[in-house]
């Protein structure tokens, strides 16, 4: 497994990482409790050092699986986790129906923390994600408070999900900031026109999430795929019938350009994004050793310059349909 290092002053970890979220929580009903520790420990076995958890997921029955699927590799892996939600009151009154509170306020986040240390069975939290920017909260506040825990020891590095550039200058301004989280893959590409150029300028590094489309870009649904209930891709308006029909396009392109390479669709979605900076460490999820391996092939796929172009050229033309998020999930993006 080839190595990369989050950020200027951050830790080395695995090329490609492993995102939990799905075996506890938003795809339909927790995955096996037993098989997912044996997934989790398939990937430490086959060279991925970093994984990626949070409270928020199951809530915090996400936490203690990776915990204790981890535990006898503590000091050889990087766990991320995060804050920024208050878990225990219900929807944002903000008209955010079904989305907790926001709460990044400097006493909360500790509380968050310990609570995750002992979910996690670790002494220090090796990466700290501020979950979603509170707008109530200012970001020095936040930043200044992760700042205290990495000085007590408590901490590693600080990071922030789905933020927008100017609150990341500003939160680098008073903790350096290791890692920025967001969506990005092939049919999202947001974080290219100002977050990607100013993490690059500051020397932070770059976590994308959902690098597979959330399933979308494997080719393996199409028109035809229907969503429990229990699954949050049901509310989303890029996989409503219609959006998913007018995406295919972009999938057939993404098969046919796996087929000239001799991989897999979701080899070249994750071999694009590996090509695109040294710093950018996607993470993709699976409930599934074989897929786990597939993803894992990714990084024996080494796209050219040129290749980037071909391949940004063909996808060109492709519009892609359907919002990534319903309005009220949107709001807490790009802050």
């Amino acid at each position: 497994m080839q190595m990369r290092r989050l950020g200027a002053g951050g830790p080395e970890v695995s090329a490609l990482g492993l995102g939990c979220m799905g075996m506890s929580s938003n795809y339909g009903p927790p995955a096996d409790r037993g098989e997912m520790i044996e997934l989790i420990r398939a990937a430490v076995a086959r060279g991925v050092t970093f994984f990626d958890t949070a409270e928020a997921y199951g809530p915090f029955a996400n936490e203690e699986l990776v915990g204790e699927a981890l535990a006898p590799y503590r000091g050889r892996v990087v766990i991320a986790t995060k804050f920024g939600f208050d878990l225990g009151s219900g929807s944002d009154p903000r008209g955010m129906k079904g989305v907790p509170r926001l709460n990044s306020r400097p006493a909360h986040i500790r509380e968050v923390v310990e609570a995750s240390l002992r979910r996690l069975g670790v002494e220090r939290i090796d990466l700290l994600y501020q979950h979603r920017v509170d707008p109530e909260v200012p970001i020095e506040e936040v930043a200044g408070a992760v700042k205290d825990l990495i000085r007590e020891g408590k901490v590693g590095h600080f990071g922030l999900s789905e933020a927008g550039a100017r609150t990341i200058r500003r939160a680098h301004a008073v903790q350096p900031v290791t890692a920025v989280q967001s969506e990005y893959s092939l049919w999202t590409r947001g974080p290219e026109a100002e977050v990607l150029p100013v993490i690059e300028e500051l020397g932070i590094g770059f976590v994308p999430f959902s690098p597979l489309g959330r399933g979308f870009l494997t080719g393996a649904m199409g028109a035809g795929t229907t969503f429990a209930s229990t699954d949050f891709r049901a509310a989303m308006p890029r996989f409503a019938p219609d959006a998913l029909k007018a995406n295919q396009a972009l999938v057939d392109r993404i098969a046919a350009i796996a087929k000239d390479r001799q991989a897999t669709s979701a080899q070249i979605a994750l071999a694009w994004l590996l090509a695109k900076k040294p710093w950018i460490v996607p993470i993709p999820g699976t409930t599934k050793v074989h897929r786990l391996e597939e993803n894992i092939g990714a990084t024996g796929i080494e796209l050219t310059p040129t290749d980037l172009v071909e391949i940004d050229a063909a996808l060109a033309a492709v519009e892609i349909a359907g919002a990534r998020y319903p309005e009220h999930l949107q709001k807490l993006v790009g802050h």
